[in-house]
């Protein structure tokens, strides 16, 4: 096993909106598609990395107070947080610094999930 976690699922409840709140903040493109009849939109990420997707399932519903998952931001944390509010979101913990792991953020995405942003310190 090299990670604890190989998969994660964002619930929405409106795939488009929350399709276009992570794109803009984060600067990707997710990928749609349908799995076992559930649509998806699905994060980029390199074929052996960490993966995960928007998933739209009226058995799941969103939650600020489930899971908290934490988003690479690269190093580009600042641009992520700048674009949450007019991606609809909110900041609800600005960028804090963590000490050695880097930098994190919190926010609320469209759909009132809680996310976090991570950015590894810069190398020295």
């Amino acid at each position: 096993m090299n990670n604890a976690i190989n998969w994660f699922e964002l619930p929405v409840t409106d795939m488009a909106r929350a399709t276009k709140f992570y794109e803009s903040m984060l600067a990707v493109t997710l990928k749609s598609e349908v799995f076992a009849g559930t649509p998806n939109a699905i994060f980029p990420a390199d074929d052996l990395a960490v993966g995960g997707a928007l998933i739209y399932d009226a058995r799941r519903r969103p939650n600020p107070d489930g899971p908290l998952v934490y988003l690479n931001a690269g190093m580009k944390l600042d641009d992520c947080l700048s674009r949450v509010s007019s991606a609809g979101g909110k900041v609800v913990l600005p960028k804090t610094d963590i000490g050695d792991p880097g930098f994190i953020a919190l926010v609320l995405d469209t759909e009132g999930n809680q996310i976090g942003l991570h950015q590894p310190r810069a190398q020295k």
